[in-house]
């Protein structure tokens, strides 16, 4: 059975996006908010990113939409290891008998063993958001877990997947390129765009230096080496498929480098974190107004709450590192 035939009987939170690619919204923390991309060729299959370990019925449940058994799914394959990516990997893998585990070099030990990322998580979110959005998480066994290399490709169906390293937002970071739809897989290496700021189907985007491995210019030269692939689409973790990536490129990287400069005005102000999340914030309100949206600023605020507050604390991180 082929995804073509059976899409008016996708749950609502499947999109089919051609290619054989489908966006599976993980229900964490609101719609639109986290995908994780589950792709078919040929009657194999490969999830990219996962959400959190409350998605599992969700991605199970698009792979029976599709007409798949579980056994059908090669890969799953995170692009790193934050959990909002990747806390689902565990459970998901246990679901899987055919699958194999796809993570960059530097993360696979915590799939392998998650307790120090989730202590790691555990210090930025505290325990009350752990409990609540993440729960405990699941290991995978090591002889389940390949790593990737650097333009390595892996078969799937009829199509090779490239993986690339893209340090910058993580150092465990890879994107996932797609010859088929000539897309990238970004994870959070090509920033974030929320559905909420699109205006007439124009997305506004922003980059992310959530802790702890906060890295610019890394980051720029991996933007830099995705757009030199002139792709035609990315696909985004926070949120959904975009195109006219070379302009959002542009937008992508000069937000960048205001984001850099705001970080070194503040970095020795005596209340710095404060100081950082209020500077973020007017940015994107200014930023958010010039791209045309007209959502109250109190909405503008409330959607990028979450970005303001990590963003602050990755950027002083970062910060940190400078000044050693």
């Amino acid at each position: 059975m082929s995804a073509g035939t059976i899409a008016g009987a996708l749950p609502h939170y499947v999109q089919a996006l051609g290619h054989g690619v489908h966006a599976v919204d993980t229900g964490f923390h609101r719609p639109l908010f986290d995908a994780a991309y589950l792709i078919v060729d040929n009657g194999r299959a490969a999830y990219v990113d996962t959400g959190t370990r409350h998605a599992l019925p969700r991605l199970l449940g698009a792979l029976q939409a599709l007409g798949l058994a579980p056994a059908a799914v090669d890969w799953v394959i995170p692009t790193h290891v934050h959990l909002d990516h990747a806390g689902g990997v565990g459970p998901l893998m246990q679901a899987l008998p055919a699958a194999r585990l796809m993570v960059h070099p530097r993360g696979a030990r915590h799939m392998i063993d998650p307790s120090a990322l989730y202590q790691g998580a555990l210090a930025v979110y505290g325990q009350e958001e752990m409990d609540r959005s993440y729960g405990q998480l699941v290991g995978v066994a090591a002889e389940r877990v390949s790593t990737s290399e650097d333009g390595m490709q892996i078969p799937l169906g009829r199509r090779q997947l490239e993986l690339v390293d893209t340090p910058g937002h993580a150092l465990h970071h890879h994107c996932i390129w797609d010859p088929l739809s000539r897309g990238w897989f970004t994870g959070d290496t090509f920033g974030l765009s929320y559905r909420e700021f699109d205006v007439a189907g124009r997305p506004w985007i922003l980059p992310t230096s959530t802790p702890v491995q906060f890295q610019p210019e890394a980051l720029k030269a991996s933007i830099a080496r995705l757009l030199a692939r002139e792709p035609d689409s990315v696909f985004l973790t926070h949120f959904g498929r975009l195109g006219d990536v070379a302009t959002l490129g542009r937008q992508l990287l000069s937000l960048l480098d205001e984001t850099v400069a705001l970080g070194l005005a503040h970095g020795q102000h005596p209340a710095r974190h404060q100081a950082l999340c209020s500077a973020l914030r007017a940015l994107y309100r200014a930023r958010v107004r010039q791209h045309g949206c007209t959502l109250p600023e109190s909405t503008v605020d409330e959607i990028l709450a979450l970005d303001v507050e990590l963003n602050a604390q990755g950027m002083a991180i970062w910060l940190d590192r400078l000044a050693a």
